[in-house]
């Protein structure tokens, strides 16, 4: 079966887009991660399927196979399609973590409401009680993390230099640790001015990418809640900026760029489920 796809990025986190409305794919795990791989498949950070739902569900596959909860970066694609579908500037992108209101800017950037922080032990999932604004974790050099749930969860670890730190080593151990029973994205942030913070993070089940949308928004919230930025910041990550807000009722936003790799074909057939 063919079937027509679209390779997007947000800030270098890029993804493959297929659309499940009209057709059933018949996507599992094991395709989904087929068609992830960079050698023999198309090859991105993460496989987006779109559902239907009002206005669309998406549903987000690690190249593992596994499925996350959120992805931020993904949410900006699917909503400017949405918005390109409907003429639409305001959307609803709905996920297994919620519903992500969306709105496409003048400037082509667009802006999603991420939910709320969810900062209690158990919203994380922590594998037991503990002040999630200091976690008893420590790994080569770096320590004392804080921990926020975007739908999917983070630890966030301050560091004075963002270059030192060997995130291929570390993140995997990190990623995998005991203290996390559904594995966590791994965060490390190098705060630059109150307003402006450099950001790297190892993706549960993606390893580092580009950016992390949610990873962008837990960063701001736990180095606000630390003390160490304002609730409204500029994130620096390997692939762009991407402008974060956390309001007053603990919801989170997130702006930043879309853009459209290429479109292709391929054969499901070639990857078996």
């Amino acid at each position: 079966m063919s079937v027509r796809f679209l390779k997007m990025h947000g800030c270098g986190n890029d993804f493959v887009l297929m659309d499940d409305r009209a057709r059933t794919l018949g996507m599992t795990p094991a395709r989904a991660a087929a068609i992830a791989n960079r050698r023999t498949g198309v090859g991105c950070d993460q496989l987006i399927v779109i559902e239907p739902g009002e206005d669309a569900f998406m549903r987000i596959y690690n190249p593992d196979g596994t499925e996350a909860g959120a992805c931020g970066n993904a949410t900006r694609c699917v909503a400017s399609l949405l918005a390109a579908e409907t003429g639409r500037t305001a959307v609803t992108v709905r996920t297994v973590s919620g519903d992500l209101p969306a709105e496409l800017l003048a400037d082509g950037r667009v802006r999603v409401d991420m939910g709320a922080a969810r900062l209690d032990w158990a919203d994380i999932p922590l594998a037991q009680p503990m002040d999630t604004l200091h976690l008893d974790l420590s790994r080569d050099g770096v320590a004392d993390p804080a921990a926020a749930s975007m739908g999917n969860p983070h630890a966030t670890f301050f560091v004075k230099d963002l270059a030192a730190i060997d995130i291929g080593v570390v993140g995997p151990s990190l990623e995998h640790d005991k203290l996390f029973p559904e594995r966590a994205n791994i965060g490390f942030v190098q705060v630059l001015a109150s307003d402006r913070m450099r950001l790297r993070v190892w993706e549960r089940g993606a390893g580092l990418t580009l950016a992390c949308g949610s990873g962008a928004c837990a960063a701001l919230v736990n180095t606000a809640r630390r003390g160490l930025t304002g609730r409204r910041a500029t994130v620096i990550v390997d692939g762009g900026e991407l402008e974060i807000a956390w309001r007053d009722d603990g919801h989170v936003l997130m702006t930043g760029p879309v853009a459209t790799s290429f479109v292709g074909e391929l054969d499901l057939a070639a990857y078996p489920a």
